[in-house]
């Protein structure tokens, strides 16, 4: 072999040594389509959590007992709705007991809204459309999901590991930091947090303190969480004063809170309705979500 060719490929190798020994041991068990290799996967993950900074004790208390949940795959598999025409989404979604209870908690909460908009710029009804089409204001009954459990399935998971592996270690910050317990962090199926389902990411860079008790608090908090709400918005480019139909100047931002167009129009049209700028498409008692599209 001549020595110029010998040459290239030692100095070559000697690049390469240094990026593969940064892979770690994760690249011996990037992901997976069952339970099988779940356990090994997770030591895995934990020793290069160790390794990045996160506490024993966090990691203890927030990976014990964790175990690979066929039931989170099973409803990432089957998010039909969004495949729906937008009147077929919206009669699933929308009933006039959903219109009523959000007219109801506009006027109930509208110094905070009111305050909330004079800082982020972003108006009551969507921000209360966004509430009640999450959630039904906190009340369907969510929440009992492992937010770590889910999303350490998820991450394992061969479909979108690299994006749920993301918010899982971004669910560990936030228990590391002492800004949700281990034991209380429990939400939707995909990890969402709180009744305006934040995933952990956009809690770390989105969520306030809009009650000023010194915590960002997204389970509990109605000021935390609509005033983080409207800060996710105004991150994702909400103009204040303009409109957010289709079209509009603040479609875009509609566009980062769900990325499912059915989705994106269903918030418009509710919070038309609750500011009664637009008659709504006939409408049914809505059934439970199961889906996420983030």
């Amino acid at each position: 072999m001549p020595t110029f060719k010998l040459t290239r490929r030692l100095a070559l190798a000697s690049l390469l040594l240094p990026m593969l020994a940064c892979l770690g041991p994760a690249s011996a068990q990037p992901c997976g389509n069952d339970a099988a290799g779940f356990e090994r996967w997770l030591a895995q993950f934990r020793a290069q959590m160790a390794a990045q900074g996160l506490s024993q004790a966090t990691l203890a208390a927030a990976l014990h007992g964790i175990v690979y949940d066929a039931t989170v795959i099973r409803f990432d598999r089957n998010q039909r709705s969004f495949k729906l025409s937008f009147e077929e989404f919206y009669a699933r979604r929308v009933s006039e007991a959903l219109i009523n209870r959000g007219r109801r908690l506009m006027q109930s909460h509208a110094s905070l809204l009111e305050r909330i908009e004079r800082r982020f710029g972003v108006p009551p009804p969507v921000l209360v459309a966004i509430w009640g089409l999450e959630t039904n204001y906190g009340s369907d009954g969510g929440g009992k999901y492992s937010i770590v459990q889910s999303l350490a399935t998820l991450a394992y998971d061969c479909r979108r590991s690299e994006f749920f592996r993301a918010h899982l270690v971004d669910a560990l910050r936030i228990i590391d930091r002492g800004d949700i317990p281990a034991a209380q962090m429990r939400g939707g199926w995909a990890g969402e947090i709180g009744p305006m389902q934040f995933l952990p990411s956009s809690y770390l860079k989105y969520a306030v303190d809009f009650d000023g008790d010194g915590r960002r608090d997204l389970f509990r908090s109605v000021p935390d969480m609509l005033a983080s709400t409207a800060n996710f918005l105004k991150g994702h480019g909400w103009r204040a004063g303009q409109g957010f139909a289709p079209g509009s100047a603040n479609w875009e931002a509609l566009k980062g809170w769900n990325k499912a167009e059915v989705y994106q129009r269903t918030i418009a049209a509710v919070a038309a309705r609750l500011a009664e700028r637009a008659p709504e498409p006939r409408a049914r008692t809505p059934e439970r979500r199961v889906e996420q599209a983030r």
